[in-house]
């Protein structure tokens, strides 16, 4: 079925157009300037704007084609998990919707991921690909449901440009694993539309078609759960479909409902929101997501959200220094940050309250901001970030509303010529791409992200882990420094322990392994890093002798993270494949032979033996094994 409020929009193009002409005199004054925007940008060039913004996207973006997967959570959603690399299967869908891996509930994401593993394996710019297309997408929805609900494709344009060339964006478009985020967004596109569709048209179907895009985006992020009460937000403006609140719209006409209709008609997709939300604090809890800062009291939390605010703010106006991790404050803001943030949230608040009448695009797009904001701004403390740029994907299109309808009115009041403001709007654009481009070069290799990373923060003992893993992968012994810093700046980071216990264990200083490995354990790690751990232990136990302690160790791995434990086994089958030498491939037979994989343990051991006959710990094994 062609949607009335989506699908027919490039047919009824022109009729649209005329009576948008017609209508020019008696329209109010903020209407008049959407329509002036015809003597710029007409409704005829709609096509030759979409296309110029979809190539500008994708060649600002297009660096990522060459991007490797990086080892923040790509190495956990695609490059080492062996359930997405299994492709598009059922035992993959089964998995999607029942995991909890990453700490997050999202299924359609998982398959996602396993989709362009069955058609690009492991070509890590291929995935990037997918996602700078999802974006480019997401973008071009954006603009033309804009131009549908308020005819002002001049502005409409600019919000889309914002959004697509906005360096806060990048971390959504250019990472692997925020593939979620692009694509959650796609369904809140997708649902936006579709209730364009049912407030022309109100039938059981377009409502229900809603109702599964809102599920569908849920699953792929719950960053969208606020859906519900921004359609009522958008009922005020641009769709004035609340009587006598707003004065029905001449380039959108629906018909008027009660405010008691408006709010009764959401109540569906607010069970949604519910349901994702219990959900998610389930999975995350379940997943240890909250555990890394979960003392926070409340007051330390409110303060960091209300902080966030305003830097969210600040750094949509002023995109530097941006990074994929700040550290949480902690009890550390001033007073004075924080009263600062909030006076200027008030003052906001108040300002676009007062001129909801003359100016709703700014209630509207305060709101907007503000509202989608909620579930990621830390009330619910998640992870170990105060905040994050991912976070303002969808929310930051509520400021570039304000901007840019706001400076549309500056533009008519003082009579601007047209051909200065195209030419500001491109100086503007061009230099928010050569900041976007910038951001972009950081995720070229690990070493330049969290070197650029650590550059921009303090205290980011995250960042020094993945810088860490980083240098410890191109076999570089400073890596072991990083690990040292994190530890010290969060004796309780369970990662840097358990890297520091790894090293000590290569060493062969099997003592000190234990006594870091049980640290980080008691510091609570998340499943795949508690299985690994005490896969680590029961290898170690079982080079000591101590058979019943490493028995104790293996059955607890396998208790914690099935999956885990496999993915250790094949990174280690895979090291042992670069790095093949009698010990790799004995302490794999190890863990082989502790997970009772017995056959491939005694592949194992006979490799080693064949590569070294005299080493007397894999006969040992071979032996034993043998004789079992």
């Amino acid at each position: 079925m062609r949607s009335r409020f989506f699908g027919a929009f490039p047919k009824n193009i022109m009729s649209l157009a005329q009576r948008v002409r017609t209508r020019r005199r008696s329209v109010p004054v903020v209407r008049q300037a959407q329509a002036n925007n015809s003597s710029f940008l007409t409704v005829r060039r709609l096509p030759i704007v979409c296309l110029l913004v979809a190539l500008v996207t994708a060649a600002i973006y297009s660096p990522v084609a060459h991007h490797p997967f990086v080892n923040y959570d790509d190495t956990g959603y695609v490059s080492q998990n062996p359930n997405i690399q299994s492709g598009l299967t059922m035992r993959t869908l089964t998995w999607a919707v029942t995991t909890s891996r990453e700490s997050n509930w999202h299924p359609l994401t998982w398959l996602s991921h396993a989709l362009d593993f069955q058609l690009f394996g492991l070509d890590a710019g291929a995935h990037h690909l997918t996602s700078v297309f999802i974006h480019i997408i997401n973008v071009l929805l954006l603009f033309l449901l804009l131009c549908r609900v308020t005819n002002a494709i001049g502005r409409s344009a600019v919000v889309a440009m914002l959004f697509a060339l906005h360096p806060l964006n990048v971390e959504s478009v250019a990472w692997v694993a925020e593939r979620k985020t692009v694509l959650s967004a796609l369904f809140f596109f997708l649902a936006l539309a579709v209730y364009g569709w049912y407030v022309l048209r109100p039938t059981w179907r377009s409502y229900l078609s809603l109702v599964l895009l809102f599920a569908m985006g849920l699953a792929a992020k719950p960053m969208i759960i606020t859906l519900p009460c921004l359609l009522l937000v958008l009922d005020y403006w641009p769709l004035c479909r609340i009587r006598g609140w707003t004065m029905p719209s001449p380039t959108f006409p629906v018909t008027p409902v009660s405010w008691r209709r408006a709010v009764f008609e959401k109540l569906p997709l607010l069970f949604l929101s519910a349901a994702s939300a219990v959900v998610t604090i389930v999975v995350q809890r379940a997943g240890n997501a909250m555990s890394p800062l979960r003392n926070l009291s409340l007051g330390v939390r409110l303060e960091n959200a209300i902080y966030s605010y305003g830097i969210y703010v600040a750094k949509t106006i002023w995109p530097i220094h941006l990074a994929v991790l700040y550290p949480h404050p902690l009890d550390s803001l001033s007073s004075a940050k924080t009263a600062s943030a909030l006076i200027f949230l008030v003052i906001v608040s108040v300002v676009v309250w007062k001129q909801r009448s003359a100016r709703p695009y700014a209630l509207v797009g305060w709101l907007w901001f503000l509202g989608t904001l909620v579930p990621m701004i830390g009330v619910i403390q998640v992870g170990a970030q105060a905040m994050a740029d991912r976070y303002a994907y969808i929310p930051a299109i509520g400021l570039f509303l304000i901007l840019a309808w706001g400076m549309a009115e500056i533009i008519q009041a003082r009579a601007i010529g047209r051909y200065a403001v195209f030419s500001t709007a491109t100086v503007a654009l061009a230099a928010l791409s050569i900041l976007t481009s910038k951001q972009i070069g950081y995720w070229r290799s690990d070493e330049a992200l969290w070197a650029h990373t650590l550059q921009v923060t303090d205290n980011n003992f995250i960042a020094n882990d993945k810088m860490g893993f980083a240098l410890l992968e191109q076999g570089r012994p400073e890596a072991m420094d990083y690990f040292r810093a994190a530890s010290r700046i969060w004796p309780a980071d369970y990662v840097s322990r358990g890297e520091l216990a790894a090293s000590f264990q290569d060493q062969g200083e099997l003592r000190r392994a234990i006594q870091e490995y049980e640290t980080a354990l008691q510091d609570g790690p998340d499943p795949e890093s508690r299985a690994r751990y005490y896969c680590n232990l029961g290898v170690i136990f079982r080079e000591l002798g101590d058979s019943e302690r490493a028995k104790e160790s293996f059955r607890n791995a396998l208790e914690t993270d099935t999956d885990e434990v496999q993915a250790m086994i094949h990174q280690l089958s895979g090291w042992a494949a670069r790095q093949p030498a009698a010990p790799n491939y004995w302490r794999l037979g190890l863990l082989l032979d502790g997970v009772n994989q017995s056959a491939e343990a005694k592949s194992a051991y006979e490799r080693a033996l064949q590569l070294d006959p005299n080493f007397f710990p894999a006969r040992t094994a071979l032996d034993a094994l043998v004789s079992q």
